[in-house]
């Protein structure tokens, strides 16, 4: 399986921050954004992100702008489709999508996501973790509390998934499990390695992580 490129998702509101761009927050001294580049990079071809409003915010971080092709904010899967027609514009068979906000994601995202996507023939793949006591409304049948925002995604599916945002599904799992999707699971041992900052008490943690 060839090495695919890389998408960041920043398209969304970031309601709870507040407004604004949740990406450009600090931490440690580096935006979130530039955390979640460099752990990225090394792992793809290439990258782009995804990211509504006036692209000129982001020039200094040398990226490709990629905007919802879908009014209305329809959600990650609208990025997922923005990343998608941008990796078919480059020959690319498939993208791995992460979250702008979550700058302690594994650094074997992409070897994981693509072990777990032998012998599909479309691979289609979500990050998941193991269930403790919380419920979550991300959790699957298996019990895994999945990371919808961080996955593996075939070219080959963009119309499709772009024919069903246009119907109105905006739930990640109800069309990736349409499509026979799996779940690679991700240690949470070392503490959650999908830890995303939404409000500002995150951003406190995110912090004191660092």
């Amino acid at each position: 399986m060839s090495v695919p490129l890389g998408v960041i998702l920043a398209g969304g509101l970031a309601t709870r921050m507040g407004g604004g761009d949740k990406a450009l927050l600090s931490v440690g001294g580096q935006t979130l954004l530039k955390r979640v580049i460099d752990r990225l990079q090394p792992q793809v071809a290439g990258m782009a992100l995804n990211a509504n409003g006036d692209a000129a915010r982001f020039d200094g971080f040398g990226l490709p702008v990629l905007p919802d092709s879908i009014e209305g904010f329809p959600g990650p899967l609208a990025g997922v489709l923005a990343g998608l027609d941008w990796a078919a514009e480059q020959g690319a068979e498939a993208i791995v999508t992460v979250a702008a906000d979550t700058p302690f994601f594994p650094d074997d995202l992409v070897a994981v996501l693509q072990d777990k996507a032998q012998g599909m023939a479309h691979p289609l793949v979500l990050a998941a973790t193991p269930r403790g006591e919380e419920k979550t409304k991300s959790m699957s049948r298996s019990g895994l509390i999945r990371h919808p925002t961080f996955g593996l995604w075939p070219v080959a599916l963009r119309d499709d998934l772009r024919a069903a945002l246009e119907d109105g599904i905006k739930k990640v799992v109800i069309w990736t499990e349409k499509h026979g999707g799996r779940e690679a699971v991700f240690k949470t041992d070392q503490g959650d390695p999908f830890f995303n900052v939404n409000t500002p008490e995150d951003l406190e943690a995110a912090e004191a992580m660092v």
